[in-house]
């Protein structure tokens, strides 16, 4: 069974910086693109960065430059670095793990950028 299981989100100040972990069992990691989205209350899921399988990346212009996305293999594992946060950035964040027509989403973990 695969189950994703995101970690490291919570409070912080603007400006601060925080790192998600989310990780992955039950499935060959490594062959998996990964991604990174975020939903605030009311509006639409958006990607906020992606790696592929070769660790290729991609990023929401409203991030670049302050999150970073990577992944370790042996630890089944995708970060996201998160710097520079600002009050906007505030939501629920999930891991989806995708690759042709299959995918898999974490159950999200919070993160409150505010002073």
């Amino acid at each position: 069974q695969v189950q994703l299981v995101e970690s490291g989100g919570g409070l912080v100040q603007p400006g601060g910086s925080l790192r998600l972990s989310c990780t992955a069992s039950g499935i060959f990691f490594s062959a998996y693109a990964m991604d990174w989205y975020r939903q605030a209350p009311g509006k639409q899921r958006e990607l906020v960065a992606g790696i592929t399988s070769s660790s290729s990346t991609n990023y929401a212009d409203s991030v670049k430059g302050r999150f970073t996305i990577s992944r370790d293999n042996g630890k089944n594992t995708v970060y996201l670095q998160m710097n520079s946060l600002k009050p906007d950035d505030t939501t629920v964040y999930y891991c989806k793990m995708r690759r042709n027509l299959a995918s898999w989403w974490g159950q999200g973990t919070q993160v409150i950028v505010s002073s």
